[in-house]
């Protein structure tokens, strides 16, 4: 066997491993990254596989590069029109919560553990950022689903607070490697990160899409990659400019799902698969840079810095930056509790052993010790929390068609689902009987686990699942005809 065949064999035995670790993390109610690094440990030198890493610099470039491309992905996916309601409450999260978040858990830090107070404040800027992802993994296979508000807040906040914490470790470690610099110094830094981080990302969405739009590549497989090259040149243009890479490749995202471009839904389905194994390389390479036994030495003091960043610091930050706006007081609960800890804080946990600094073997330890237990303890009670604050609402499972049409700007009409509800005046009529507008046409009619193509003779029946193609005034009458949502 050669070496390369060797390692191939490893490489793909596991990324299958840690997909049917996915599929099972649903089961037993724990978010994936949970199972993903417990793969790295296993693989480790302490572990089954023993396989001895321990470059911290590798493991940060691979948690980089993953972290843009994930957070590319999920800008992406977020529609200004969903973010637009909640912008201001999302910002304040990833801002200011994320700094107090970071105080609180740094002072507890530095008496728990014997630091000084600014190494302290290290680590708890290090820990302050969420992964809503991981939320809604746990919620989405429990059953258990939250209003458009509280989702849109959650997404939105996941996806913008992890430059908010990048900014606060990266300048915090200048502060404690660099005799002359100053806190004061620190707010010039701030702001060139974030204003040439969105000025970057914003820049670069918009001419990606009509860069896009006006290539006539020769092959439908290459304009996946051309998204995919923007994501690492969008960061690296940021980075190289002095921005925040991360808050660019999330804004250059959301600018360029602003805007129609070619093979959308390829292109997004493209990326979502590049997440899920940008996901899996990240946590294997991370589990595989800890060592287990390490972790027993931090148990007690990294048990209680868990405890107070669920149940202090994060309260804290959410009720102070929340508390005056419309949420109820049960929402804002509900926020604070679902601040589960991912992948970031553990990448951020890496810094310091690049940086050399004394003690960032510990801060690593307690890092990756505060993530597991906001993952294994925290997260499995989530639908427990939500239910008993009454916050929880069924989950609406969209229904997968055995047909796609892209968005086009070209086509003035777009492909709605209409449900018939019980009660519809439009239930046991032919669809010819219904009076439709002429621009409507309905192309399936999902029925239970069937899909049937609809004819003029078809009777609609109760919980059908109408998808139908139309202009929004054709919708609004069909829907008054119909009285489905």
């Amino acid at each position: 066997m050669t070496v390369v065949g060797t390692v191939l064999l490893i490489i793909g035995g596991v990324l299958l491993l840690a997909i049917l670790a996915g599929k099972a993390s649903g089961r037993i109610g724990l978010p994936g990254l949970a199972l993903f690094l417990a793969i790295g440990m296993l693989a480790g030198s302490e572990g089954i596989g023993g396989i001895a890493f321990d470059d911290a610099t590798v493991a940060q470039a691979i948690g980089i590069v993953a972290l843009s491309l994930i957070l590319f992905s999920g800008g992406l996916d977020t529609k200004w029109s969903s973010v637009r309601p909640v912008l201001w409450q999302g910002l304040a999260l990833s801002t200011v919560a994320v700094a107090l978040t970071a105080a609180v858990v740094g002072l507890a830090a530095a008496l728990l553990l014997g630091l000084p107070l600014i190494t302290g404040l290290l680590l708890g800027a290090i820990v302050s950022s969420t992964d809503a992802a991981a939320v809604f993994s746990v919620m989405r296979s429990r059953g258990v689903g939250l209003s458009d508000r509280l989702r849109r807040i959650l997404e939105f906040e996941s996806g913008s607070n992890d430059p908010m914490a990048v900014f606060l470790t990266i300048g915090l470690l200048s502060l404690i490697v660099d005799p002359n610099a100053t806190v004061v110094g620190l707010l010039p830094m701030f702001l060139l990160q974030m204003v040439v981080g969105a000025v970057a990302g914003l820049a670069l969405g918009h001419l990606a899409v009509r860069v896009m739009n006006r290539l006539d590549l020769a092959y439908d497989g290459l304009y996946p990659v051309f998204t995919l090259a923007t994501a690492l040149v969008v960061y690296g243009v940021a980075d190289v400019a002095g921005g925040n890479g991360f808050l660019a490749v999330y804004v250059a995202g959301m600018a360029m799902a602003t805007h129609d471009f070619v093979h959308r839904r390829s292109i997004l389905r493209f990326h979502d698969g590049i997440g899920w194994l940008m996901q899996i390389a990240m946590f294997v390479a991370l589990g595989l840079l800890v060592f287990p036994s390490d972790l027993l030495g931090v148990a007690l003091p990294g048990l209680a810095l868990a405890l107070v960043l669920i149940v202090v610091a994060r309260p804290i930050g959410v009720f102070a930056t929340l508390g005056f706006t419309s949420l109820r007081r049960r929402e804002i609960a509900m926020i604070s509790w679902v601040g589960l800890r991912g992948a970031v804080p553990i990448v951020l946990a890496t810094y310091p052993l690049v940086y050399g600094l004394d003690g960032a073997s510990l801060i690593f330890n307690v890092v990756f010790f505060v993530v597991l237990v906001s993952v294994l303890v925290q997260s499995p009670l989530i639908p427990y929390v939500a239910r008993r604050l009454g916050v929880d609402e069924p989950i609406r499972e969209a229904t997968r068609y055995p047909i796609e049409m892209e968005e086009s700007s070209a086509l003035d009409s777009d492909m709605v689902e209409v449900r018939v509800p019980d009660g519809s005046d439009a239930i046991g009529r032919k669809i010819l009987d219904l009076g439709l507008p002429e621009q409507v046409l309905v192309v399936l009619i999902g029925r239970g686990r069937r899909f049937l193509v609809p004819r003029g003779a078809t009777t609609i029946e109760a919980g059908d699942t109408l998808l139908v193609l139309s202009d929004a005034d054709g919708l609004a009458e069909l829907r008054r005809i119909v009285g489905g949502g």
